[in-house]
């Protein structure tokens, strides 16, 4: 996986806002609420995103995938090796926790955004 097409692709959906969090984590946010993370600096090594429930098990038993540290309860996983995730899958799980949250919000906030994701 490429981390810098991931940053460019989460920057791509309608409504995306970028935060610096928790001492240099660079958040993507749709609606004010978080669908990924990663570090905030050219070493970047890790990338954090929320997964559906029925995906969660079945990730973190994969070599390169970690239940995400503070946020596993909410059904997030941590990529710690890029090489272990095609630049593909990366991009569908990235749209897919897009998604996720994006159904998460108010159905005006949804249509402010743009509609569907």
């Amino acid at each position: 996986m490429n981390l810098n097409k991931a940053k460019q692709l989460c920057r791509s959906f309608p409504g995306v806002t970028e935060e610096i969090k928790w001492s240099g984590v660079l958040v993507y946010c749709v609606g004010g609420k978080m669908f990924a993370a990663t570090d905030n600096d050219e070493q970047a090594r890790r990338l954090s995103l929320k997964v559906e429930d029925d995906a969660f098990l079945a990730l973190t038993d994969r070599p390169g995938f970690v239940p995400a540290p503070f946020l596993a309860r909410a059904k997030w996983v941590m990529i710690n090796d890029f090489k272990a995730v095609s630049d593909a899958e990366a991009a569908s799980l990235l749209r897919r926790a897009y998604e996720l949250i994006f159904a998460k919000l108010t159905k005006k906030l949804q249509r402010e955004i743009g509609g569907t994701p």
